[in-house]
């Protein structure tokens, strides 16, 4: 029988669950829980997230492969928002029975994919028919206590910090919905673009190089000196992920515009408001955003280089300005009523 035509109702849960087995490490799985081993002074980091067919992805924007990339990078991208490092993720799955077994095939085979760039193992997870598919990650993490990144650590006065671009994910998608759009755009610039969307980078990368920073900007001879460090990363947008910051630390900032860092491709193709709604609301970005004292903010992006930008500073306001060097154009007010929200 040709695979593409097997179906999940054909092999049932456990033929499905054998299956899937092979991509987990063998003496991992098979218990009714994993067992996971955490160094001496660490803390465990907990996070899960659940993606549903026709709200956060289609089979006419993502391919089942890209899908499990997103599904995975998405969790990875919040333990790095906690300055944690990966230990595995467990898969939790809603099927119809329609639903082709290669699908799930290529579904784990993208999350594999993006999983082996961190050495981050499946260990288990739990199979269901659904009416809709459904996939339900959590990830697990460990983390240094001193070297935890929380939501409510800013300081008046601290850098905001971004890494990578932001906006290209949004864009990406709406190239996918609306192929007509960018027509002046090149290939290279739309395959950017899209590839934003479809194989997010979770910034696991950057945490080693701030925190040897930390280290070396610590006023005592201690390495686990603990250098306030607040954020999260941009998954909602990058107005979403500064506001929630500064209400969870009860501080204002004033964002830059012209310091958002912005793909190459927006130049060439949307206006400058048009750029800045992507950045701001379009969500998806997976980068860090990260308030802290500014001279480790100057020191971070000077060896970041084009991989992170300072683009604003906090404020004892309590609201979150968006400024604009022209003269001509009002201060505006961050908002978290214009990026998405479920049931908004």
């Amino acid at each position: 029988m040709n695979s593409e035509s097997v179906l999940v109702g054909d092999i049932g849960e456990q033929g499905l669950l054998e299956r899937l087995q092979r991509y987990c490490p063998p003496d991992i799985v098979g218990d009714d829980a994993a067992v996971l081993s955490t160094e001496p002074g660490k803390s465990l980091v907990v996070t899960t997230d659940v993606l549903i067919d026709g709200v956060h992805f289609s089979d006419i924007t993502t391919s089942p492969e890209d899908v499990g990339w997103r599904a995975a990078a998405a969790n990875l991208s919040d333990v790095a928002a906690m300055g944690a490092t990966p230990l595995g993720i467990t898969v939790g799955l809603g099927l119809p029975g329609k639903v082709a077994v290669s699908w799930v095939d290529r579904l784990y085979q993208g999350m594999s994919q993006c999983l082996q760039k961190y050495n981050t193992p499946i260990v288990g997870g739990d199979i269901v028919r659904s009416p809709t598919t459904t996939i339900a990650i959590t990830a697990l993490g460990q983390v240094n206590p001193l070297q935890t990144i929380r939501r409510d650590n800013a300081k008046v006065g601290d850098a905001i910090v971004v890494t990578g671009i932001h906006g290209a994910s949004a864009a990406g998608l709406q190239l996918l919905l609306h192929p007509e759009l960018g027509k002046n755009l090149s290939v290279s610039d739309r395959t950017t673009l899209i590839k934003a969307h479809q194989r997010p980078q979770p910034r696991l990368d950057v945490l080693p190089i701030l925190w040897k920073i930390l280290v070396t900007q610590s006023p005592v001879p201690n390495p686990q000196y603990p250098i306030p460090i607040s954020g999260m990363d941009s998954s909602d947008g990058l107005a979403d992920a500064i506001i929630q910051i500064c209400r969870n630390s009860k501080v204002g900032a004033v964002v830059e515009s012209t310091q958002i860092p912005l793909p190459e491709a927006f130049h060439s193709w949307l206006t400058k408001e048009q750029a800045l709604e992507y950045a701001l609301y379009g969500g998806e970005d997976f980068e860090l955003v990260l308030c802290m004292p500014k001279e480790v903010a100057e020191k971070f992006v000077q060896i970041l280089g084009k991989n992170a930008a300072i683009v604003g500073t906090t404020t004892n306001e309590s609201t979150v300005i968006l400024r604009d060097q022209d003269k001509k154009n009002p201060n505006q007010v961050l908002t978290l009523n214009r990026g998405f929200q479920h049931f908004g």
